[in-house]
């Protein structure tokens, strides 16, 4: 149970202080209720960034003040969040609960890990596609698009998982072996995304532009450059509604109208992505 006074409380061994502090007004999200869902799911969600470099989304006041995104130390940060080294510049990460309970009392509402660890920054361990549908684009198109890159990757002999962004869109996760480099994960994404452009060009596009992108699905293999991020996997947005980034079930993915959001209350009884950290497989090539 979280140690408690009238101005604090304790979670995995870090004082919260202000913890009634409502992150999210309309849904009455505290600080406290932030810390206490992360330590409530901590062997789910921290198999996801634990030991690599954090680019963060804090927003001290909450999800309606000012935002700003945090990618390198600042001067109060707790120590049981960690300083990468990396040449000259420094990152962020956390090795267990009492870091992410750092995070949240430093206002932290939403994590995004890089692909690779802390261990080997130069060797991704994981690639992203990233579905970003514009404005209008019927959900069952994204719906379908996950599933063209999923049959893709299956013909490469590889597996890939879904996840639910807590936005518009679907990221399709691929668990990889740390091997190639950045250079090389990046031009893997780039050429399935393009095949999947070039073979229906009115409903996909790989070119960043926003005019290239009205009325479809930028297919984004970006997030594969060194220093890149993708939300985590069960990290909160945000946003309006204190949306979840959700691991889903390819079979759970359906043709509703619109995207689905979930919530903290929201957690499946089991692991959607259930094999996910025991794949072995390499980029082709």
């Amino acid at each position: 149970m979280p140690k408690a006074t009238a101005e604090t409380v304790e979670i995995a061994g870090i004082t919260l202080t202000h913890p009634d502090r409502v992150l999210w007004p309309h849904q009455g999200v505290s600080k406290r209720t932030l810390a206490e869902y992360y330590a409530d799911i901590a062997d789910r969600v921290l198999s996801h960034v634990v030991n690599r470099p954090l680019t963060l989304v804090r927003c001290p006041s909450g999800n309606d003040g000012a935002c700003f995104v945090q990618k390198h130390p600042w001067t109060g940060l707790h120590q049981a969040v960690r300083r990468v080294r990396d040449g000259d510049d420094e990152w962020l990460a956390v090795d267990d609960m009492s870091g992410l309970a750092a995070l949240v009392q430093a206002g932290v509402l939403e994590l995004h890990p890089w692909g690779a660890t802390t261990d080997d920054l130069e060797r991704p361990d994981r690639i992203v596609f990233d579905l970003d549908p514009d404005e209008g684009v019927p959900w069952a198109h994204v719906v379908e698009g996950a599933r063209a890159i999923h049959a893709a990757l299956e013909d490469l002999g590889l597996r890939g998982f879904v996840k639910a962004t807590g936005g518009k869109g679907l990221h399709v996760v691929v668990p990889v072996e740390p091997h190639a480099g950045w250079e090389a994960a990046k031009a893997f994404a780039r050429d399935v995304a393009a095949r999947l452009a070039a073979e229906w060009p009115e409903r996909y596009t790989t070119n960043p532009q926003k005019e290239a992108r009205s009325g479809r699905i930028f297919l984004d293999h970006l997030r594969n450059s060194r220093g890149a991020t993708a939300v985590a996997a069960y990290s909160t947005r945000a946003r309006p509604g204190a949306p979840v980034a959700m691991p889903l079930a390819w079979e759970t993915l359906g043709d509703a109208a619109a995207a689905p959001r979930y919530g903290m209350a929201d957690l499946p009884a089991g692991d959607p992505w259930k094999g996910f950290f025991e794949v072995r497989q390499r980029l082709p090539g």
